[in-house]
């Protein structure tokens, strides 16, 4: 059995995203790691650091991002096919650029992945997920964050990354990350393992200048340089009091990056959100009473958000 990593990314490190840590964070499982780095900033350096790290099971593939496809997240999605594509493991092991899995699960996913391996119904598996906000020590566990996705996938050509790549589809035929017709939702099994998400800790100005990339292949730039030419140069994180405490561990391809947290004084801790801006979801009564409803009257289980796969009883 062969498990391949795979990913993509640009402007990773000037952004503060944690991709060196990604990539190391799953590498000793896998034969291989795969990854689409996009032409990024002058000042940007991702691609240095990881030939830095002087892996041979690391392959990168240089690309350039088509302006046309920065709309909807259509981009990610294919710079994920692009990396998908050249790897050759029997399983493939999807981690975006903020993402990182604990070195605890690292035999349990392994494990899981041998046990299913002849099991050709299962097309993928399905990761439990904790999303940080503002810090490392609080998350959000909420209405609206995903609580499950997929992140293994089997090497099929018809398997793709849907949408603006946060999840994968079966495509009887393809055209685009967002079709809907000749398409269908993988059958996954479980595996009891999560995925620690930090895409939302950065110093709040980094924060921002994340927000702004973002929303650019989702917005297209100029609508996006237009937004956040007249918005506050730092990203309002809002009390953290709302959110659920972290007491757990974190990986530790994360300590040296969680050593340097310097961001303290700039987070609001309790009180209330700031009423002159828009408001966080977490923040919104009909999010907070939904997640009251789904924590103590449907077993935690979310209403009516996006599930994008067939859970199989496996």
């Amino acid at each position: 059995m062969k498990i391949s990593g795979f990913s993509f990314v640009r402007n990773g490190i000037k952004l503060y995203y944690p991709v060196v840590e990604s990539i190391l964070s799953i590498l000793p499982i896998c034969d291989e790691f795969v990854i689409a780095i996009g032409k990024s900033d002058p000042d940007d350096d991702t691609k240095e650091r990881i030939l830095a790290l002087r892996e041979t099971k690391i392959k990168i593939i240089d690309t350039e991002w088509d302006p046309k496809l920065c709309k909807r997240g259509v981009i990610n999605a294919w710079q994920t096919d692009i990396a998908k594509n050249q790897c050759q493991g029997d399983w493939l092991f999807y981690l975006q650029a903020d993402e990182v899995v604990h070195e605890k699960y690292l035999p349990v996913i392994k494990k899981r992945c041998e046990e299913l391996l002849n099991s050709k119904e299962v097309e993928g598996l399905l990761f439990y997920y904790k999303h940080f906000w503002g810090d490392y020590y609080h998350y959000q566990n909420g209405h609206g964050w995903y609580p499950f996705e997929i992140r293994i996938i089997r090497n099929d050509p018809h398997i793709h990354s849907y949408q603006s790549a946060q999840s994968f589809r079966y495509f009887e035929y393809y055209d685009n990350p967002r079709q809907e017709k000749g398409t269908r939702k993988l059958k996954v099994a479980k595996v009891d393992a999560e995925i620690y998400h930090y895409g939302w800790v950065r110093p709040p100005q980094l924060m921002q200048n994340k927000r702004r990339a973002l929303d650019s292949v989702h917005w297209g730039k100029e609508k996006a340089d237009t937004y956040y030419n007249n918005a506050p140069q730092y990203f309002d994180y809002g009390p953290l009091s709302l959110l659920a405490v972290f007491n757990g561990t974190h990986p530790k391809v994360m300590q040296e990056r969680i050593s340097c947290f310097d961001w303290q004084d700039k987070l609001q801790l309790t009180g209330k959100p700031n009423p002159y801006r828009e408001p966080h979801k977490h923040e919104t009564f009909k999010y907070r009473f939904l997640t009251f409803i789904e924590k103590h009257f449907n077993s935690g289980k979310q209403i009516g958000t996006f599930k994008n796969y067939i859970l199989l009883k496996r």
